[in-house]
């Protein structure tokens, strides 16, 4: 897949990066609600594939991941997995135009989700208790 490019709403942060796999993912958990007022739509960036230019803020907001913000505007950036020997970043896909044109794959913390948001089309889910375990299993070592 091509390079994706993107930036924050006031174009001081510039990201750049390879999609792991052509799709979409939300999030609907309370913290990337607080974060992002919404759902967090992402796109897992290839290991390594990252690079980004600008005034980047991180917060530790578990003990396996850090959130990220432009420092200017506050647009949300990206969720990375902090455990060792993982490079996970789920880039804000509101960053790209189109959102790389990708669809919906899968939705996060489904049970938790508010009555009114909808997302349409055929997509996987998974339970907050379903995502704990695989971020149990991740730190254990195992591969998800």
């Amino acid at each position: 897949m091509a390079k994706l490019k993107g930036r924050c709403m006031c174009g001081a942060v510039t990201v750049e990066f390879e999609s792991a796999r052509p799709a979409l993912e939300a999030c609907h958990c309370e913290m990337c609600r607080r974060w992002t007022g919404s759902a967090f739509v992402e796109i897992d960036a290839k290991p390594g594939s990252l690079t980004y230019d600008g005034p980047v803020k991180t917060y530790a907001s578990s003990e396996w991941a850090e959130r990220a913000w432009c420092n200017t505007c506050g647009s949300t950036l990206w969720y990375h997995l902090t455990i060792p020997g993982r490079d996970h970043y789920g880039i804000a896909a509101g960053l790209v135009d189109n959102a790389g044109g990708l669809a919906l794959a899968k939705e996060s913390f489904i049970d938790i989700k508010p009555d009114g948001y909808a997302f349409a089309g055929d997509h996987v889910v998974h339970t907050k208790a379903e995502f704990a375990a695989q971020v149990a299993a991740v730190m254990a070592g195992e591969k998800s």
